[in-house]
């Protein structure tokens, strides 16, 4: 019989998980196996096991499946050789140097999540794009290029399915930025949450929306 989980009062990380100058928000859970390494991860957010996450920016309330890999650096492809003896010499010579310049290049080639992202089994999202709030990556997608808010894509390489939402309403979403909102106030506004009357529910928390 399955064990109920556990209440995620405050972030859960796997003993198994490594991490590396990473910085994790508040009541997340991060799964078995696990890698992170310098980025950042928004309150709330989810990862299942086996995902590797690098030189990345994650926000809230993102739900990522397992086996995901967000980030993976890339070689250096303008060079004579893209093999790693070119910006890591000294795994074979003990007498050479790193090449600083290059890893401090693939450092700033961050991989931006947005807010309420849906990224769905082995998912892979390359280095430098930005996924926008709100979207959805279909599982097995590789994700070469920026992806819009409110947006679903998939495939190899990821199109655009389908947009969530209408724009306007993708737009007053935008502006109500609900996953900023306390927790409290999350968990008493729950059964909005739940509705499917996302028009209703801009009406109400859009305060630049036209009064009537």
């Amino acid at each position: 019989m399955d064990q109920p989980r556990p209440k995620i009062a405050e972030t859960v990380i796997h003993p198994s998980v490594r991490l590396r100058e990473a910085r994790i928000g508040a009541r997340c859970e991060i799964l078995e196996d696990c890698r992170i390494e310098y980025a950042t991860i928004g309150d709330a957010s989810y990862l299942g096991h086996d995902c590797q996450v690098a030189d990345a920016e994650i926000g809230k309330f993102c739900a990522i499946a397992a086996c995901v890999r967000i980030g993976p650096p890339n070689h250096p492809m303008g060079r004579v050789s893209q093999h790693r003896f070119t910006y890591c010499p000294e795994y074979y010579d003990p007498a050479q140097k790193r090449d600083a310049a290059f890893f401090a290049a693939r450092r700033a080639q961050r991989t931006r999540i947005g807010n309420d992202v849906w990224i769905g089994h082995g998912v892979t999202v390359l280095a430098g794009v930005t996924v926008g709030d709100g979207a959805v990556l279909a599982a097995g997608a590789v994700v070469a290029k920026d992806v819009a808010p409110y947006t679903i894509v998939g495939g190899v390489p990821a199109r655009l399915i389908r947009e969530r939402f209408p724009r306007a309403i993708a737009a007053r979403l935008a502006r109500i930025a609900w996953w900023d909102w306390d927790f409290a106030t999350i968990m008493q506004r729950l059964e909005e949450f739940r509705s499917e009357d996302v028009e209703a529910f801009c009406d109400r928390w859009d305060n630049a929306a036209p009064s009537a």
